[in-house]
């Protein structure tokens, strides 16, 4: 991997397998695009700077590990644990 400037642009794209993937990307929809398939989520940011690739990308753990935690207390709500 080449040294990456402050400035330059910055593409990052993950992978996410999920038993409920449309459930886990309705978080993503005001963080970043994302394509969604079968047991497959796939998430791009693309951003004008590292800071900016590095804050987005913080966003969407969050909404990620959000969502995850909200379909837990819906599965223990409903006794699907």
């Amino acid at each position: 991997m080449k040294d990456q400037k402050r400035n330059e642009s910055v593409e990052l794209t993950l992978s996410i397998e999920h038993s409920e993937p449309e459930a886990i990307s309705s978080a993503l929809v005001t963080e970043a695009d994302f394509s969604c398939s079968s047991q497959l989520i796939t998430v791009s940011i693309e951003t004008e700077s590292f800071n900016d690739a590095r804050a987005r990308w913080n966003s969407l753990m969050r909404a990620l590990i959000a969502s995850e935690h909200s379909l837990e207390a819906t599965r223990r709500g409903l006794g699907h644990e």
